[in-house]
C-alpha cells in the first residue's frame, strides 16, 4: 500500500480540497491512520496564532491523526495569487527541504499521507521551480481532480501527460461536478473514462457548500490499497 499521494488539480478552484476531504474520509472509514498535508498555502487569514488557510483547516478536521497547523500547512502565505508571487511578496522562500521534513514525519506518524496541492501540476512556487518539482523529487503517486465543466477534457488531458511526462504514475482520478449545468455529463465522463488510463476512484456530484459535507461515500479508495 502506498504510504502518500499528491491531489493534482487540472486548475485553481477545480475541487482538490473537497476531493482530498472525501478521500480522507473513505480512508478512516477503512480504519486507517491519515493525515492531510497542504505544503504550500496562499490566500491564508491573519489570525491571533498566525496565518490560516481554510483548505488546510478542513484537511485538519477529517485527518485521523491530529498534528500541529504549522506541520500541516508549513508554508501560509497572505496574498490571493500565485505561490510564488506571495511568497516573494512575503519574503519568503519556499525550501523543498523543509516540505520533505514534514512529509516524513507524516508517514511516520500515519498509514497514508494525503497531500493536497496549490493550483494547477504546473504552479510555480518561486521564479525557477515549481510544486511539481518537488512532488517528482519526492516520487508520490498522483490522484487528479478534474472539475467537470466546459473544456474539461482538455485541461484533463494535458494535466495527465504533463504528470507522466515527469515521471510519475497516475494512480487514480475523480470528477467533481463543480457546474450543475454542465451539459452532456455522461459524454465528458465516459470520455474521461477512455481517456485517463487510470482508475476512476469516484464521481462527487454539485453540493452546496461542499467542504462542509461528508463525501467519502462518494469514492471508492480500494484501488488506493492495493
Amino acid at each position: 500500500m502506498i504510504d502518500a499521494l499528491f491531489i493534482a488539480g487540472t486548475d485553481t478552484d477545480v475541487g482538490k480540497t473537497v476531493a482530498s476531504k472525501a478521500i480522507l474520509q473513505a480512508l478512516a472509514a477503512k480504519d486507517l491512520k491519515t493525515i492531510g498535508y497542504k505544503p504550500v498555502a496562499s490566500g491564508c487569514e491573519k489570525t491571533e496564532t498566525g496565518f490560516r488557510n481554510s483548505d488546510a483547516l478542513h484537511l485538519i478536521k477529517v485527518s485521523t491523526c491530529q498534528s500541529d497547523y504549522d506541520n500541516v500547512n508549513p508554508y501560509a502565505l497572505e496574498l490571493a495569487t500565485s505561490p510564488h508571487i506571495a511568497a516573494k511578496h512575503a519574503g519568503v522562500a519556499i525550501d523543498f527541504s523543509v516540505l520533505s521534513d514534514k512529509l516524513a514525519q507524516h508517514k511516520a506518524n500515519s498509514d497514508i499521507v494525503v497531500i493536497e496541492g496549490a493550483g494547477g501540476w504546473r504552479v510555480p512556487v518561486s521564479d525557477t521551480v515549481c510544486l511539481s518539482d518537488w512532488v517528482k523529487q519526492e516520487r508520490v503517486p498522483v490522484v487528479l481532480v478534474v472539475g467537470i465543466q466546459l473544456g474539461c477534457l482538455n485541461h484533463a488531458m494535458l494535466t495527465a501527460e504533463s504528470i507522466r511526462a515527469d515521471g510519475l504514475e497516475i494512480i487514480g482520478w475523480v470528477a467533481n461536478r463543480i457546474n450543475p449545468g454542465t451539459e452532456h455529463y455522461a459524454d465528458i465522463i465516459e470520455m474521461l473514462e477512455q481517456k485517463m488510463n487510470a482508475p476512476k476512484l469516484g464521481e462527487i456530484p454539485y453540493v452546496p457548500s461542499a467542504k462542509r459535507q461528508a463525501l467519502g461515500r462518494f469514492i471508492d479508495v480500494a484501488p488506493l490499497l492495493i
